[in-house]
């Protein structure tokens, strides 16, 4: 594992590191906040964000605007790539953007050319969370959230693993990816044309035979351009609904699908964190 870099942020350290990915069979990157609280000696509960389509693990720790009160909440921030990366690793034939390097959509891909490195559901469930526990001060405490494509990521981890994560939210989630292009197109690629698999993968279908009644809180923009054709989230609202699984939506009247929206309440979501990993 490299340190490729590292700021001091509130009280803090905001750094990124490259390491070999035996899951993903490439080279990854990932950045971590770790607050004041880690450098004075305490073990903290981790928080994993999960970003959507197009980014990397820079885009959250530069925009959100988590680590102010991250540090003093004494919550640590990991944010991995949304995908294998690397001159070996396949991409969209007409690099997409909803395909391929920077959409791994948190699935383990099951078709060919994709199975040999798009396995982004285990290298966050498993491998990352692993080697944060062996490097650095982390409880053992999980949380987990993510916006768009990283939202429907948290969302399956969560529901997939009773036990695993302490709290789980979302911003602008993907909620129904069997339903909708976005879905239809990566899980057609990754997991091919039987669509009987692809409900393993989706919230809607997961949160009814969920073993764990996690609360989930989301916030969705209602000036979305994305939100009734991709995002859905009245389909899981309903689905919640349907299986008596405690969830909070908050539709908020103005805000759009940016980051300037996940800026605005990420304190929420962080508290809402906080309260299950550390009350």
């Amino acid at each position: 594992m490299e340190n490729i870099s590292c700021q001091k942020n509130f009280g803090g350290w905001h750094k990124r590191y490259r390491h070999r990915s035996s899951t993903l069979n490439c080279d990854m990157v990932f950045a971590v906040y770790l607050p004041p609280q880690a450098e004075r000696g305490e073990t903290l509960p981790a928080l994993y964000w999960l970003s959507g389509l197009t980014c990397t693990d820079e885009n959250f720790m530069q925009k959100a605007g988590a680590q102010r009160l991250a540090a003093e909440l004494g919550l640590i921030i990991v944010a991995p790539d949304t995908s294998p990366r690397g001159a070996d690793v396949p991409d969209d034939a007409e690099a997409a953007y909803d395909f391929g390097l920077g959409a791994g959509f948190y699935v383990n891909a099951t078709q060919e050319p994709w199975a040999q490195n798009y396995r982004m559901y285990d290298y966050v469930v498993e491998e990352l969370p692993a080697l944060i526990e062996a490097n650095f001060p982390v409880s053992g405490k999980r949380g987990i959230s993510g916006h768009s494509m990283g939202g429907h990521g948290a969302l399956i981890c969560a529901l997939k693993n009773p036990g695993l994560y302490a709290s789980v939210s979302a911003f602008s989630p993907i909620t129904n990816p069997v339903d909708c292009p976005w879905g239809e197109k990566a899980f057609t690629g990754y997991l091919g044309s039987d669509r009987s698999r692809w409900r393993d993968w989706d919230a809607c279908a997961l949160i009814g035979k969920a073993d764990e009644k996690l609360p989930i809180l989301v916030d969705q923009g209602d000036r979305d351009d994305f939100m009734s054709t991709q995002l859905k989230p009245e389909a899981l609202q309903a689905a919640a609904k349907a299986a008596d699984h405690p969830m909070t939506l908050r539709i908020q009247p103005g805000y759009d699908h940016s980051y300037y929206f996940v800026a605005s309440f990420i304190d929420d979501h962080l508290r809402h964190h906080a309260q299950a990993l550390k009350g």
